[in-house]
């Protein structure tokens, strides 16, 4: 390696006196700073036109061109080109038009590469690294950061080097893509993909749902009871709720979308946490309250919160923690109340709960089970009107001053006591609310 050091090194001599600029790039530099060995080095040569180039390398023995659209010169283990400008004209990793351009600057050079840590470059003359966009102190901190997010998914190769390459180097992946990005990628899946099942299995095999979603890669593996969930592990279900998810949606605004897709994801999140054996069977005691913490988590990953002034978060943890109810309730349906649907609508959107649930359901593939609970779930809240919101109080604050109370905290205790007589149904009129606050003042 040494006497290619030299070459190299006589090679950027000869460059500079034909007025260019020889710098050593990629795996070979990032090795160099991780002080391990390396078996090829790579030169990129600035200012200097192919023609020119392949005539200089010639005095230093023979020279092989590679490439189709574009020259690469080998001599020995080192490998010459020019810096190059490249464009997507296709599918895959083969699909760029790449040119060779002497003129490019050293920063752009480095702009085009996959990540930080392959874009520093070093200058055999004068031992100076050249590191326009941070990747020495990603190496430091252990980081795998793409050098542009917006043009990093062009070549799908570049998902599995990124694989390899945190294995090798032992570094965190993709840390550098903020929650936005994240998340607009998540969205498309979720809305645009006619089976979403398909990206997240692709993700899990990939290692991107290990790393970017911890709270969904405990779901992997997770056993269930198999007389209610044949279909496999909580992971499984997970995907075939999201799939029967998606062919409820298309009657609803993004916000409303994008909550039942969500709520499908997140349903089962507590399973990882409270699965065990009991009496020989398979149980997740308290599943949908456990689940709240880790769709919380998930949540905040995304940056997910009200989309176009609608709360999806709050109604994404509402059928997080709700999702049984309407299997629940209708086993008992002739004891549930209808002050139960109406507290219910209080915590969550009982029709998008709904959705949720029948695709939760349905989710079982190739079991096959009765879905009914759900929509007899959903007529009866549609009946009671609370199928988006719960009922508006009758008795507003002006109406509990107009007895003759001063304003102060028990202004809200007689409305919210009132509200509470609403929601059982004993109170259905503003007399009949006037009433009941009046007897509590006395």
């Amino acid at each position: 390696m040494s006497t290619d050091l030299e070459r190299v090194r006589d090679l950027a001599t000869a460059v500079r006196d034909a007025g260019g600029h020889a710098l050593v790039v990629g795996g070979w530099v990032r090795d160099r700073l991780l002080d391990r060995d390396s078996t090829n080095i790579d030169v990129e040569v600035f200012g200097v036109p192919s023609s020119r180039l392949r005539q200089l390398l010639e005095r230093f023995g023979r020279v092989e061109a590679v490439g189709e659209s574009f020259q690469v010169y080998k001599l020995g283990d080192i490998d010459v080109s020019l810096p190059r400008r490249d464009s997507k004209a296709g599918r895959g990793h083969r699909g760029f038009d790449v040119v060779g351009d002497p003129d490019l600057s050293i920063d752009e050079a480095a702009r085009r590469r996959d990540f930080t840590v392959n874009a520093i470059s070093w200058d055999p003359l004068t031992g100076e690294y050249l590191d326009p966009v941070g990747g020495r102190n990603d190496l430091a901190n252990g980081r795998l950061c793409v050098v542009d997010p917006a043009t990093f998914p062009d070549d799908s190769l570049r998902v599995l080097r990124a694989v390899q390459v945190a294995a090798r180097f032992e570094l965190t992946p993709l840390d550098d893509l903020p929650a936005e990005r994240i998340w607009g990628e998540i969205e498309k899946l979720l809305l645009l993909a006619g089976q979403p099942s398909i990206g997240l299995a692709l993700a899990l095999d990939l290692g991107v749902v290990a790393k970017l979603f911890p709270e969904l890669h405990a779901l992997a593996g997770c056993p269930q009871e198999p007389e209610w969930h044949p279909e496999g592990d909580v992971w499984i279900h997970t995907l075939q709720v999201i799939d029967r998810a998606r062919t409820r949606i298309d009657d609803l605004v993004r916000p409303q979308q994008l909550t039942v897709m969500l709520g499908a994801l997140c349903h089962d999140l507590g399973k990882p946490v409270t699965t065990a054996v009991i009496d020989g069977r398979i149980r997740s005691m308290d599943h949908e309250e456990q689940g709240v913490p880790p769709a919380t988590a998930l949540m905040d990953r995304l940056n997910v919160h009200s989309i176009d002034g609608y709360d999806v978060r709050k109604q994404v943890l509402g059928i997080t923690a709700q999702h049984l109810k309407p299997g629940s309730w209708y086993k008992a349906r002739d004891e549930v109340g209808d002050g139960a649907f109406r507290r219910l609508a209080q915590k969550v959107d009982l029709e998008l709960l709904a959705r949720v649930a029948k695709s939760d359901c349905e989710g079982r593939h190739p079991g096959r089970f009765d879905c009914t609970a759900m929509d007899w779930f959903l007529e009866r809240a549609r009946t009671l009107g609370v199928e988006h919101r719960p009922p508006p109080p009758i008795l507003l604050g002006r109406h509990v001053l107009a007895l003759g109370i001063k304003p102060g905290p028990r202004v809200g205790e007689i409305l919210k006591a009132v509200y509470e007589q609403q929601l059982d149904g004993t109170i259905a009129s503003l007399e009949e609310a006037i009433a009941a606050a009046r007897a509590l003042l006395y």
